[in-house]
């Protein structure tokens, strides 16, 4: 597979690998009989997201020289994301990461990507940088920065797109993937600087601007010279700032069953709607229902909606069960 010269209308940087999820649910992991193996990881669940919405996506990353790394690749082409910016290293194997369900709010996590994972050893001299600067979205995470050489990687890509519209960094905070926690806070408020969009949670913002009130979080991310910033309430709902507007929506009505992939189908539908130059109520409310309906699904991200679901489920006022397969 070769790059084209059209640009993509979304290309993301980070996290990948494969997500190996109990089919036994409100057990521990040694209880857990059966498991199912997914693709997943932050970066890609994005990319995958976006794409269900057919917009034209591709996946910086790296993968290990082992069958997990295949699968990945495998699974971004089936999945409908371009994989020619996906390498195998030598080293470190492909992640697996497991989960533990306890609907409807506890879902632990446990990765397995030490000492480091192939998705962190992105080289800065080998990245295509023609293809950051000319993506319509370009995404990437506060985890690529919590090792080198993929925080100078995610520097040097910042610095040939020149903080374009549409720069966006997802908070993304994992305080296991950091050896020094403060050392995270300082990367995470640093990397503010380098994009025009900014989505977290109440405790992302805390991490990266010092302030958990939504309202506060939005002015401290837009006083750094984000253009918009978009804080993440759970079922509080979600809140979107510019400099010149201020939207507010609730949460979708849900029966969850996994909420760990709805922030990243949050992501991917925030990407179509952008591209799409909606006004922001309705970017919010058609990501935010995207969300929902990924957290009544067990995986990620083959659970990511299209558009006609995300519509039905907007039209009927609660998730309709329309899974595609």
């Amino acid at each position: 597979m070769s790059a084209t010269t059209a640009p993509y209308d979304l290309l993301t940087i980070g996290r990948t690998g494969v997500d190996i999820y109990p089919l036994d649910h409100g057990v521990g992991l040694e209880d857990v009989r059966t498991f199912e193996k997914f693709l997943g990881g932050s970066a890609t669940n994005v990319a995958v997201a976006a794409a269900r919405h057919g917009r034209r996506t591709a996946i910086i990353t790296r993968t290990g020289r082992d069958p997990f790394g295949t699968f990945v690749a495998r699974e971004l082409r089936r999945l409908g994301v371009d994989d020619v910016f996906v390498e195998p290293v030598d080293g470190p194997p492909t992640p697996v990461t497991f989960c533990e369900i306890f609907p409807p709010d506890s879902f632990p996590l446990y990765f397995y990507r030490y000492p480091t994972a192939p998705d962190l050893l992105i080289d800065p001299d080998t990245l295509p940088l023609d293809a950051i600067r000319d993506a319509r979205v370009y995404w990437s995470t506060v985890t690529g920065l919590s090792q080198e050489p993929s925080r100078a990687a995610h520097y040097r890509a910042w610095e040939a797109r020149g903080r374009r519209r549409h720069t966006v960094l997802d908070l993304d905070w994992r305080p296991m993937f950091w050896a020094d926690v403060e050392e995270g806070r300082a990367q995470a408020s640093a990397a503010v600087e380098q994009v025009t969009i900014a989505v977290g949670n109440r405790e992302e913002c805390e991490v990266a601007v010092g302030e958990s009130d939504p309202q506060r979080a939005a002015d401290a991310l837009l006083e750094r010279g984000v253009e918009l910033a978009i804080v993440k309430q759970g079922p509080k709902g979600v809140l979107a700032a510019t400099a010149h507007e201020r939207v507010e929506v609730p949460a979708f009505p849900i029966q969850v069953v996994n909420g760990l992939g709805a922030g990243d189908a949050f992501g991917g539908a925030l990407v179509h709607g952008l591209l799409h130059e909606w006004p922001l109520q309705r970017i919010l409310e058609f990501a935010n229902v995207a969300g929902a309906i990924v957290a009544s699904r067990l995986e990620c991200s083959t659970a990511m909606p299209s558009v006609a679901e995300v519509q039905a489920s907007l039209a009927a006022g609660y998730v309709v069960d329309s899974k595609e397969t």
